[in-house]
């Protein structure tokens, strides 16, 4: 039989701690989820790994018994044991465990993988097989029955586009799920394009008391007339006067919340670029910062030219 080093499976060390354990799990389950590699056989078998490692690991009946079982298998197989000569018989479960299952049961992996889903031979030796319990009835009960695993509901993803104006501002909208449910939905001041919003509970419901998903919007910023979004800052560009640029002034800028008056120096080159430091968009994790504003000026020249004006422009250009 195979040695199954469930640690190894989620990348963790042996003294990981539940939450390290958790989010393990979920990093990689993510990455290695069927729906998200179709017809690649290496994704599904990790898969499966992935969710063996979560069902021995989570459970501290599980990982005791786990534990003190790889505590000895690696005593043994550093002396030289081969695993075809190795007792599995002391540690095979016996038929009056209780152990739950808690994440994707056999027939879930067979929903997912068809008939070559289910847990390995190991697990099945140490924990026994899909889920069976003695019970403990009253007076007369001589039977055993099957336990009704709760079953969690899996995480789902909703595209959900904003404004650049909802995204600097923060919104909450409503949107109807495909169950049916309306669902109200605070977006945080900062998203950006990628930007995953997490609604604890929202996704697919659990089933026989398990916990329901979660369900993640997928933030779109859709893009804006006026500015042009780069991380949390933004750019723009702004006409101003041949003359303004020429002999210097001031010039009112518009931002994304506020105008201000940007001074504009002598002699200031078409296409030149200023920075407002803050004028820029909310940091997603700590909006009281926020990016710049990148203005690039743009040279706009006189209109419908009257003689007076073309005769001083003619002068003008013979002095240059």
């Amino acid at each position: 039989m195979e040695y199954k080093d469930y640690y190894s499976v989620l990348g963790i060390e042996s003294s990981a701690s539940q939450d390290e354990i958790k989010k393990a799990y979920r990093k990689l389950a993510r990455k290695f989820h069927p729906d998200h590699n179709p017809g690649d056989t290496a994704a599904e078998n990790k898969f499966k790994e992935l969710n063996e490692a979560q069902e021995v690991l989570s459970d501290p009946e599980k990982r005791k018994k786990y534990d003190q079982f790889r505590t000895q298998w690696l005593n043994y197989r550093d002396k030289g044991g081969k695993p075809e000569s190795y007792n599995w018989e002391q540690w095979r479960s016996s038929p009056e465990s209780t152990y739950s299952y808690r994440t994707v049961t056999p027939e879930e992996f067979e929903e997912l993988f068809g008939s070559a889903g289910g847990y390995s031979d190991f697990f099945e030796t140490l924990f026994g097989g899909a889920g069976q319990r003695r019970a403990a009835g009253g007076p007369g009960d001589e039977g055993t029955h099957l336990h009704v695993r709760s079953r969690n509901g899996h995480d789902r993803e909703y595209q959900l586009p904003v404004s650049l104006y909802e995204a600097f501002s923060g919104a909450t909208r409503s949107f109807q799920w495909e169950d049916g449910r309306t669902i109200k939905a605070k977006i945080p001041r900062g998203v950006q394009t990628g930007s995953r919003v997490r609604l604890k509970g929202q996704g697919e419901p659990g089933h026989h008391g398990g916990v329901p998903g979660d369900l993640f919007l997928i933030i779109e910023v859709l893009p804006d007339s006026r500015f042009f979004r780069k991380g949390d800052d933004l750019e723009a560009s702004m006409p101003v006067d041949l003359f303004t640029l020429l002999l210097g002034g001031s010039v009112t800028v518009a931002g994304i919340d506020r105008s201000v008056r940007l001074d504009i120096p002598a002699e200031t080159p078409n296409g030149r670029v200023f920075r407002l430091k803050g004028l820029g968009m909310p940091v997603l994790k700590s909006p009281e910062n926020r990016g710049n504003l990148y203005v690039t000026v743009e040279a706009e020249l006189p209109k419908h030219l009257i003689a007076e004006e073309k005769d001083l422009i003619q002068q003008w250009r013979k002095l240059r």
